[in-house]
């Protein structure tokens, strides 16, 4: 069991002597108080405004960087690629050449084999010849759904 304390029983320790403080500390005291008080500074300001800002204005300002950057990276970039035409391109290639493209074992796809004409080939301008009239008679017996045009 411990004992009880009792502060009666403990002698009391007397305060050491305390010394004088240096000239003029008192006068010098509030001035050195406040100058480490002081706000700091800040350097810049627009990050505290921006976390200051509602919401919306910094929503708003995001988009606004987020599309300004895109529209300035589609005009400063190069623009879209341009593809050199498949059919001109093969017009200067020996036939020979060709041939032993294909019989190699060289790996083939679709966009190998395709081939894309530099202009539209006008199929039906050697075969079809109609008239006005012909035309508006065709033109005539092509059904109509007349409540769509309502």
């Amino acid at each position: 069991m411990k004992p009880s304390f009792r502060l009666d029983q403990h002698p009391r320790r007397w305060p050491q002597p305390l010394s004088a403080p240096p000239a003029g500390y008192f006068e010098q005291l509030p001035t050195r108080v406040m100058a480490q008080v002081a706000a700091p500074t800040r350097p810049w300001q627009l990050a505290t405004w921006l976390r200051q800002a509602p919401a919306y204005v910094r929503t708003s300002l995001a988009s606004t960087l987020l599309l300004g950057t895109f529209a300035a990276s589609l005009w400063l970039g190069a623009g879209p690629a341009r593809q050199p035409s498949v059919a001109a391109g093969l017009d200067g290639v020996p036939q020979e050449e060709l041939v032993d493209y294909l019989a190699s074992e060289a790996h083939l796809d679709l966009t190998d084999l395709a081939e894309l004409p530099a202009r539209p080939l006008g199929i039906t301008h050697h075969y079809l010849h109609p008239s006005a009239p012909e035309l508006a008679d065709a033109l005539d017996a092509q059904p109509t759904d007349e409540a769509a045009l309502l």
